[in-house]
Parts: C-alpha cells; structure tokens; sequence
C-alpha cells in the first residue's frame, strides 16, 4: 500500500511520519488490497485565545470504492488518532458485511425491506435531529468552527454503476449525509441522502 501525506501551513516531521508508517500497518487487517492511504493535514490558525488547530483528512483508496475520515485536535498527532480510529471502524464494519456475504449468510435486501427494518441491517448510526432541523445546538468549545466565507469545492470521480442499497454503503464509508451514484436500474445519475432518523432519500434526474 502507498502512502501519501500532504501538508498546508505546516511542515510534516519524521516523527510524524514514522508514527504514520506504523499505526498504517492495522489498514490491512481490515481493507481488502488497499492501493493508497492518503493523509492530508491542515493547520488552522484561529484567534490569539483559541490557537491553532490540526485537521487530519485520511482516505484509503481499494478497488472500486474509497474509505475516508477526518478529524480536528490541538496537534497532528491527537487528531490523526481520532481520524485514524473512525477509519479503522468502517473498514472493519466494511470487512465484516463482506465476509458474511461470502459465506452465504448475506441477502440483498431491498430499499422498501431496508425502511421497513429503519434500515438497521447497514449498521448505520442516524443523524443527530435538531442539527438536522436547523435547532440550534451549542456545540463544545473545542468543536467551534471559525467564521470563515464560503468555499466550494469541486470533484471529479469515475462513474460506476450500483444500486440504492450499494450506494447508501458507500456513503457511509465515506462518512457524508449523501452520495452521488450512478443507478444501476436506471443508467442515470442520482444521489442518496440522509432524512430525518434513519430514512435516506434518492435523487435522480430524468
């Protein structure tokens, strides 16, 4: 597996690095032929009493799909940890749906047999409902997120097709509140998203 590490507004140390090269040995108890992991760290500079703070983006690159987490510390190392155990616990969520899917045990369920069980059988943890309707949640001070004008970014991924159910997996390991697919019953484009509590919606174009 190759390992990358990007730096912005920082430099990367060889300490860091070894730290990186040893705790990326666990990627391949869990992935399956992990090609690259991707490590991506920003520093942030805050005001004079909050100080800086580190973000640490990780993204396992496999054969058909990305694995990726991301987490903010005081320092590198704390939030790479962070980052690290959140990507460790969707390739073994990952690694274990595969294995059982291997040994016959696994059914294809359906998007209307998924809802009926509140889609219990993705292991996915729902969204939090007052962040979702816009309440206002105080957050703790450490999570703060600084005033900043709004940034788009923009990406670009190889289409491949799957179903509903495929897709909702792949948000998950990724960790976003939608995903952009291409529909295997439709060969269209679409992008399914989290709705209130553990329902998910589908978008397509027509």
């Amino acid at each position: 597996m190759e390992l990358k590490i990007s730096a912005k507004n920082l430099n990367v140390s060889d300490r860091f690095r070894d730290y990186v090269e040893e705790k990326a040995g666990k990627i391949d108890r869990y992935a399956h032929k992990p090609e690259e992991l991707h490590i991506k760290i920003t520093r942030q500079e805050h005001s004079r009493t909050a100080g800086a703070e580190d973000q640490v983006e990780l993204t396992v690159y496999e054969p058909g799909h990305i694995v990726r987490a991301e987490a903010r510390a005081s320092d590198k190392f704390a939030a790479f940890d962070i980052a690290f155990g959140k990507l460790v616990e969707r390739l073994r969520r990952y690694s274990d749906k595969h294995k059982v899917h291997r040994g016959g045990g696994h059914k294809n369920l359906s998007a209307s047999e998924l809802a009926a069980t509140d889609f219990a059988a993705l292991d996915i943890t729902p969204i939090d409902h007052d962040r979702l309707l816009g309440k206002a949640v105080p957050l703790p001070e450490a999570e703060e997120p600084p005033y900043s004008p709004v940034v788009i970014k923009s990406k670009e991924f190889a289409s491949k097709p799957m179903t509903k159910e495929e897709a909702v997996g792949h948000m998950e390991l990724v960790g976003h509140d939608f995903y952009l697919f291409m529909d295997s019953e439709t060969s269209r484009p679409a992008v399914v998203y989290r709705r209130q509590g553990w329902n998910y919606g589908v978008i397509s174009l027509v």
